[in-house]
């Protein structure tokens, strides 16, 4: 199995899809989402699970910043900005509304954009085919995602896109 994106170019996340894109939720989050499209599935595969984080936001915040969730996924091509016009995903809570974040629950649950503080990020791209479907609702956290997985996991893919800074630090996440 493996992940493509044409939002990921040469490694780089494209700045529309962060900070120095255009979208934003009323609390100031970058809400336009990455496109990705998932290949060669396992047979078996019923449902795909997505992490989008950023490992690196450890560095400003203390903890890897979660900026995407999507369970039960069944679509193997995820258009641009989906988390906002694809009323089908099911989205969990991003690190948006977290001790270092200060959104609302509702408008965490969506697509958060990179937005690194202080240097230039990895983001991860992880895609998990599963056997069967989590039933998972809108708004659940990483913690009952993995939980839900457990054991259900066919394949993994996934990609890795870096993104900088827009201005200096801001004192955020990642």
């Amino acid at each position: 199995m493996k992940v493509t994106s044409t939002g990921i170019i040469d490694g780089r996340i494209a700045d529309e899809y962060g900070a120095k894109g255009k979208d934003f939720s009323p609390g100031g989050m970058a809400s336009r989402s990455i496109p990705f499209t998932i290949h060669d599935s396992p047979a078996g595969t019923v449902a795909y699970a997505v992490i989008f984080d950023d490992d690196d936001a450890v560095t400003a915040c203390g903890f890897t910043w979660v900026h995407w969730l999507l369970s039960d996924l069944e679509k193997t091509d995820v258009k641009a900005d989906a988390s906002r016009t694809d009323k089908t995903l099911i989205q969990g809570i991003t690190s948006w509304h977290s001790c270092a974040g200060d959104l609302s629950k509702q408008e965490a649950t969506a697509y958060g954009g990179p937005a690194p503080p202080n240097f230039e990020h990895r983001y991860t791209l992880k895609v998990y085919a599963l056997d069967r479907k989590l039933g998972l609702k809108n708004g659940f956290m990483l913690n009952e995602l993995k939980r839900a997985m457990d054991d259900h996991i066919l394949a993994k893919a996934q990609m890795i896109g870096t993104y900088s800074p827009k201005t200096a630090h801001s004192g955020r996440g990642g």
